[in-house]
């Protein structure tokens, strides 16, 4: 742990799933020695839909404490963990929204050489948990990052059975994050930290 690393977790959430994912991984990369910038994603929403749905305004209410990302928290990173819900297989538009006003720093390289990986929730079994983190993924090359995913590489990813990411079956949210999602989540958390760190030192 002789390295210093910063980790971001950028992140976007309605009603609280990824929220409480990204919450579990900024723990734990504190704990394995990182600092850590939480950060959510700026609410494109009108406020006619969020209070149509309690949980959507709870979650935001409950949040507001939580910085909205800038493009300097992942110029600032040497490791990023990216989190949205799935939206039609794809990223959630409020993240995407933030990742497009990346074009300036990405054209100075800025977003080049880091850590990035990615974690997501869907309401369904086969609702697009893979392919929004390939979507993401598909930015991560853009930027020139280095990918680590979690893979199937410590007993707790059998168990939440997603190589690609961490991800949650919120069940149309009826179904809270559980022991197992917060179990992958740490690994995925703690991998990132260890692999930034192998490789700032060897920068």
């Amino acid at each position: 742990m002789d390295t210093f690393v910063n980790i971001a977790i950028v992140y976007y959430s309605a009603t609280g799933t990824i929220t409480e994912i990204a919450r579990e991984m900024a723990e734990t990369a504190e704990k394995s020695g990182a600092k850590v910038r939480l950060r959510q994603a700026a609410e494109l929403a009108p406020k006619e839909a969020i209070d149509s749905n309690p949980a959507w305004a709870a979650n935001l209410a409950a949040t507001a404490d939580i910085p909205t990302a800038t493009a300097d928290d992942l110029v600032w990173a040497d490791g990023v963990l990216l989190g949205s819900p799935t939206r039609f297989g794809n990223v959630a538009a409020q993240l995407k929204q933030y990742l497009d006003t990346l074009g300036p720093v990405w054209q100075q390289g800025l977003l080049a050489d880091k850590v990035y990986s990615g974690f997501t929730s869907a309401g369904t079994g086969h609702g697009g948990h893979e392919a929004t983190l390939l979507a993401l993924s598909h930015t991560f090359h853009h930027f020139g990052g280095i990918l680590v995913p979690p893979g199937y590489t410590h007993p707790a990813k059998y168990a939440d059975g997603n190589p690609y990411g961490t991800s949650h079956l919120d069940q149309g949210g009826t179904a809270p994050v559980d022991d197992t999602t917060r179990a992958a989540a740490r690994v995925q958390a703690e991998r990132v930290v260890r692999f930034t760190r192998a490789i700032k030192a060897a920068a």
